[in-house]
């Protein structure tokens, strides 16, 4: 039987893609980190819509933050990056597209809002928020790890997505939004 634990990680360090070992607080990882966080929440998220139509399309969102965070993990390994699955521009647009089909299905925005409403939106407007942590944090690496643009692209259209899903399940739940 396979353990899933390799005790490799007992010392603070644990191993990138390619093999390259790194402390688990690099930034790298702490990027990493959070992309994870924002999966386990959409994740969570999924759960809470059930069967709906934002569901499927969050499956998919986490399918590609699995190949942002992957593409993380191979920075310091050139062969393995290149031979990975990547985000591009086809995804930022497939956002875009979701973003004003969504947004124009809702009322106007002149207001902030507080977050929250049903649970499914209250954990979307999590995952905005951990969204936002991570792009946050990938600015940071970016300082000293060349990445390809699409990735922040990618995680900037990513909270607006949330953000504009979160609205539109409450308004699909008849849940008045709260104004501030």
């Amino acid at each position: 039987m396979t353990k899933i634990y390799t005790k490799t990680g007992d010392t603070g360090q644990t191993s990138l893609l390619g093999g390259a070992r790194t402390d688990k607080d690099c930034i790298s990882l702490m990027v990493i980190g959070e992309i994870d966080e924002l999966n386990a929440e959409l994740g969570m998220a999924r759960a809470l819509l059930g069967a709906s139509e934002p569901a499927e399309f969050l499956r998919k969102i986490s399918r590609d933050l699995f190949k942002v965070g992957s593409e993380l993990a191979a920075t310091q390994n050139e062969n393995v990056s290149a031979s990975l699955d990547k985000i591009d521009s086809a995804q930022i647009l497939e956002l875009e597209k979701e973003i004003d089909k969504i947004w124009g299905e809702l009322p106007e925005l002149k207001n902030f809002i507080l977050p929250g409403g049903c649970v499914a939106s209250a954990s979307l407007h999590k995952a905005r928020a951990i969204c936002r942590r991570a792009e946050r944090a990938l600015v940071t690496l970016g300082r000293e790890t060349k990445l390809r643009p699409e990735i922040y692209q990618y995680l900037n259209r990513l909270s607006d997505y949330l953000f504009a899903t979160a609205r539109f399940v409450n308004f699909k739940n008849s849940i008045e939004e709260e104004i501030v």
